[in-house]
């Protein structure tokens, strides 16, 4: 009765704009479809009815189609008879065209600007052919249809709508409100009239897309004899490599990105709790993820900006056994989805797992790898050394800048609590508390010239396992132009020291070894150092809050308790991406 009454309106304030409506345009719509995919395939079925079918943009993501042009009169007419008729759908209605835009068919045409067509008592027999075909199944008809589904069927459904990101409640094949709401959504955003019911063909073509993912993976059962482990594999992205115990390696083909790790060893509870920490070393095993170890198993997740990996592991029978998935990012559908068939798939068994000595005694070793995978390494690594009884660490602020977590002696997290760039320390505060052995003792009294020193520091970045002591000279209390808060220092010493203490021959802390290289790109000699003197440290200490111990200088220690002194005071301050 409402689009009678707009057309009825529509027809009576055409008969009253005089002559010059005569020609005016008018057009019959019948559909509107929120995609361009939708509209074209409807036009499509249409056009095979119907002679003058238009397809325009209506803005809003929006399509209209309709038949025209027509005469005012015209259109009144052959709505009239097409509903009347049922061949068009009861809500068309009488457009004048103004909210047409760009035509997307008949291709290439400009209907807009054509001249109206004359309905004649002839054309209104003979125009149609054949009514449109009708629509899958009503929605009473979808009903009956989803009411013979099996609950597999129906948890299938709900898990192709949450993958396809409609659905978020639980998978338990109840079709209740939300099952429901994300049928509709899905509906409508492919174009369909969102009634809730899914139809066979739209049932059909949901589960279609959502097995479509795998198409090209080559998802296969693999078992592999030597680890004892049967999982269905992306046979298509990754093949066998090597056996590296624990670990048997499939490793990427081609450009795919994609590498899987069985894992298979003999163990206890031990073996599984020592296996989640070493994991975690990995470069496989990017920082930020989710990660959970319980009594008997343990599950890793870690991504970053280039992959995210997944790692499973669990004791039974004195076997520890498990996956990892690693996998590109931005491809997270068919990610989940492999995930998901290896995580149901993954079934250990035999009595057997991947002896140690199963290696290729030829296969590179190096202290970088376990087992054939890069042990995760810092961006840079240097000295620091404790300032306070509660384990508060000064360092080069070279060796803090940019990180996303810094360390210290690659166990406790640190946060940096102050930076001075002028003088080049910043402070570190660990994140629990910690009782270290000892704590700077600064020198109050300026070091006597060509007197003995001792820098200690870790030289190779923590590659010894130590910080190791290299004895040298105080040449200069000051600097080169006269800077008075410089130590002058002639000692060999690596790029890894530079953080650590100075010391004198007491024991006192004299000062803090800074970079080789200077503000201005020059480069030290190599046997040529400069330390940030004590007094300089004790001041910006102060300023934030930190109280030191000081201490005048007496006598000489021997090099051995020296050595202790160093070693139990400096620590390895290490920057992680």
């Amino acid at each position: 009765m409402r689009q009678y009454i707009v057309w009825l309106f529509f027809a009576f304030t055409l008969a009253f704009s005089g002559a010059a409506t005569a020609q005016q345009s008018a057009w019959v719509q019948i559909e509107a479809q929120p995609s361009l995919r939708k509209a074209q395939e409807r036009v499509r079925a249409y056009a095979g009815v119907f002679d003058n079918v238009n397809g325009f943009s209506i803005g809003s993501g929006w399509y209209a189609i309709a038949l025209g042009p027509y005469t005012p009169d015209g259109a009144i007419a052959t709505l009239d008879r097409l509903r009347r008729e049922n061949l068009i759908p009861r809500d068309s209605f009488i457009a004048d065209g103004r909210a047409f835009r760009q035509q997307f068919w008949p291709i290439g045409a400009n209907t807009l600007n054509s001249a109206p067509q004359v309905v004649t008592p002839q054309d209104q027999t003979s125009q149609v052919v054949t009514p449109p075909p009708p629509a899958d199944e009503t929605p009473r008809q979808a009903r009956k249809s989803e009411a013979r589904l099996t609950r597999d069927e129906r948890r299938l459904l709900q898990t192709a709508l949450q993958w396809e990101g409609y659905y978020n409640s639980a998978i338990d094949g109840a079709f209740g409100r939300g099952t429901r709401n994300a049928m509709a959504a899905y509906q409508e955003a492919m174009g369909y009239e969102a009634t809730g019911i899914l139809t066979t063909k739209q049932r059909q073509e949901l589960v279609d897309n959502y097995n479509a993912v795998l198409a090209g993976i080559g998802m296969a059962p693999v078992r592999d004899e030597a680890a004892g482990i049967e999982i269905s594999l992306p046979t298509a992205l990754v093949e066998f490599a090597k056996y590296q115990p624990p670990f048997a390696h499939y490793n990427a083909k081609g450009d795919s990105g994609v590498r899987v790790l069985l894992i298979s060893q003999t163990g206890d509870q031990n073996t599984l709790f020592g296996l989640y920490d070493i994991m975690q070393t990995l470069e496989i095993v990017p920082l930020e993820g989710p990660r959970e170890r319980r009594k008997s198993s343990f599950e890793l997740t870690g991504q970053n900006d280039k992959f995210i990996s997944y790692t499973f592991a669990q004791l039974k029978n004195g076997m520890v056994k498990g996956f990892t998935l690693i996998w590109p990012t931005g491809d997270e559908k068919r990610r989940n989805r492999v995930l998901k068939e290896m995580k149901t798939s993954f079934t250990p068994f035999g009595d057997t797992a991947l002896p140690d000595n199963m290696a290729d005694p030829d296969q590179e070793q190096s202290i970088d790898l376990l087992a054939g995978l890069e042990i995760r390494k810092p961006v840079i690594s240097r000295s620091g050394f404790y300032v306070d009884a509660g384990g508060r660490v000064l360092t080069t602020v070279n060796a803090v800048q940019n990180c996303k977590r810094i360390t210290l002696d690659d166990t406790y997290e640190a946060d940096l609590t102050f930076a001075d760039d002028a003088l080049g320390i910043a402070l570190l505060t660990p994140r629990e508390s910690l009782s270290p052995a000892t704590h700077a003792n600064f020198r109050s009294t300026p070091p006597r010239l060509k007197s003995e020193i001792a820098v200690a520091g870790y030289s190779y970045e923590g590659a010894l396992g130590a910080a190791t002591l290299t004895f040298g000279t105080l040449a200069d209390i000051r600097g080169l132009k006269g800077e008075t808060e410089l130590r002058r220092l002639v000692v060999y010493t690596q790029d890894g020291d530079v953080g650590g203490p100075v010391f004198d021959m007491s024991g006192s802390v004299l000062g803090m070894l800074l970079p080789k290289t200077q503000a201005n790109g020059q480069r030290l000699p190599d046997n040529v150092s400069f330390a940030l003197g004590a007094e300089a440290m004790g001041e910006v200490l102060a300023e934030n809050g930190v109280t030191i111990s000081a201490s005048q200088p007496e006598g000489t220690m021997p090099p051995e308790d020296l050595t202790t002194i160093g070693t139990d005071m400096t620590v390895l301050v290490s920057c992680w991406d």
